[in-house]
């Protein structure tokens, strides 16, 4: 923008319209350009470690005088500065505008706070599995009901693109499963207690992996035949630790048949579909999406929509039917993760996907003009998707602004209200 102006962090005030320069995965906010509405937003840019931001004058809100104050002031301690009103007769336009702003940084740091502590939940738990397996069934216990209780209360739910490091590995793949598996089952009709027995196996599916060695349970690189054997049995390792937390046997069934397929493909006993629970059905493709774009032994990973393509296309007799579909119309023709070219040629990362909208998800665009750009195409009819992208289609400057992060990993927040935007396509 040819009017911004940079400036030092400790400068900021309440009132002006600042865009970021760094990528999302370093700040909290929704978007990267914003007016700042409260002194707690000014304090989280301090903790994220920016030293300097764009201000915008022209979009800020800075009363003429206070900015004259501002700038012969600045030796004043931060915490005896006066905040400046809005000009009088804007309050409520401004509340008008700056609600949705606040809404989104306020639903994207409760998903980001919650996967991360769910995260560190299943670390605790995982560690403390193999010398207190019933105290670390009573904290699966509990971080799965919580996750039913916030999901129950939620109707219906969006599906949010979040920012994880690879390092996160074993716990952002089991968080990831278990808010999946969580998904699909409310999607196919499961109630409360259902959830729960999902929710457990999905989040303790590999939890046999704990005593396997690393370059084992997480490889990095194809595994050679007697490691690969070990590998996979960490399907009946899994069951056996979970018969010592105490589990119930359907939950038990549940992890052994998660890398089971309806054509029999799978293993460890080359199960068929009339063998297969519906949890066990649910937990099997879940995993392999994940796997699919979080991959182990050094695998390509495919974005989320190719994910989607080839579970259809290629692997269709691998789930049942009814399974599948539920899930494909969840996640949307073009899942969170997905890249993709709008109709008007910029490149966009698909950041949110709500039920009712599968071809107009939320994306994030590409616009140098204005770094961070949100866009929901639901509230935009004359733009829309022209086609998904994989990575290599994407010039580098391209991919690194809108995928810096090294994981593929969801939560779940409440829709959008669109009163005034047509039905789904």
């Amino acid at each position: 923008m040819t009017d911004s102006v940079l400036i030092d962090i400790e400068k900021l005030r309440v009132g002006m319209f600042i865009q970021l320069s760094v990528n999302w995965i370093r700040h909290p906010f929704a978007t990267s350009s914003f007016r700042i509405t409260t002194p707690e937003q000014i304090r989280m840019l301090r903790d994220s470690g920016i030293l300097s931001v764009r201000y915008i004058p022209s979009k800020s809100t800075l009363a003429e005088d206070f900015q004259q104050q501002a700038a012969q002031t600045d030796d004043v301690p931060g915490d005896q500065k006066r905040q400046p009103s809005p000009p009088a007769g804007q309050d409520e336009a401004l509340s008008e505008e700056r609600d949705p702003i606040e809404q989104r940084v306020a639903s994207m740091r409760h998903c980001m706070k919650r996967h991360r502590e769910a995260a560190l939940a299943y670390d605790r738990l995982a560690a403390g599995s193999v010398h207190q397996p019933q105290h670390a069934r009573e904290q699966a216990d509990d971080l799965v009901h919580s996750c039913v209780q916030e999901l129950l209360g939620r109707e219906p739910c969006a599906i949010r693109l979040l920012a994880c490091r690879a390092e996160e590995g074993a716990a952002a793949h089991a968080v990831n499963v278990m808010i999946l598996a969580l998904l699909l089952a409310r999607a196919l009709g499961q109630d409360a207690p259902g959830l729960q027995r999902v929710g457990l196996a999905a989040l303790l599916h590999d939890i046999g992996k704990v005593e396997m060695p690393l370059h084992i349970a997480q490889p990095g690189a194809p595994l050679a035949p007697a490691d690969l054997h070990r590998y996979q049995a960490h399907v009946g390792e899994s069951v056996a630790m979970g018969q010592r937390m105490g589990l119930p046997s359907d939950v038990l069934i549940a992890i052994a048949h998660h890398h089971e397929f309806a054509d029999g493909s799978g293993y460890p006993l080359r199960l068929v579909a009339e063998d297969l629970t519906c949890e066990g059905q649910i937990l099997a493709l879940v995993n392999r999406y994940d796997r699919l774009c979080n991959p182990l032994q050094g695998q390509a990973a495919l974005t989320p929509h190719e994910a989607v393509s080839q579970l259809y296309s290629q692997q269709r007799s691998c789930f049942d039917s009814a399974v599948l579909g539920a899930f494909i119309r969840m996640m949307g023709v073009y899942p969170p993760g997905s890249l993709v070219q709008l109709v008007d040629g910029r490149y966009a990362l698909v950041i949110r996907v709500e039920p009712s909208y599968p071809l107009r998800p939320w994306v994030q665009v590409y616009d140098e003009e204005a770094p961070g750009l949100e866009l929901d195409l639901a509230l935009h009819p004359q733009l829309g998707i022209h086609r998904s992208l994989r990575p290599s289609q994407l010039p580098p400057q391209v991919l690194q602004a809108l995928v810096p992060q090294e994981r593929i990993c969801y939560y779940f927040e409440r829709t959008t209200n669109h009163p005034d935007v047509e039905g789904p396509e």
